[in-house]
């Protein structure tokens, strides 16, 4: 994935509680995607629940969501979070803005 699109999502990601939102919302979005073949009821409250989060860590940043300027944002959150929880337990080194 392009450094410009980690680090432009990066840059609208920076208050804590933002982060904290997102790290809670998108695995649920993510999870929901596939228990819709299971259980749309779960999978349809995990994902409205994981959006309100999203827009309320934007609330709380000021900014709104970058893939309303891009659609292929909504595929930078998840390798964003994948490689934040990488960096947390080693298994990646930190990524440093250049």
């Amino acid at each position: 994935m392009p450094e410009s699109f980690i680090e432009n999502y990066k840059a609208k990601h920076q208050h804590p509680l933002n982060k904290l939102t997102h790290s809670i919302g998108i695995p649920m979005i993510v999870i929901s995607l596939p228990l819709f073949f299971f259980s749309w009821r779960w999978a349809l409250a995990l994902f409205v629940l994981g959006w309100i989060l999203q827009f309320v860590g934007h609330a709380i940043e000021g900014n709104r969501p970058a893939f309303f300027k891009n659609p292929f944002y909504l595929l930078v959150g998840p390798w964003w979070l994948i490689r934040r929880a990488a960096a947390a337990i080693g298994l990646a080194r930190p990524v440093t803005s250049k």
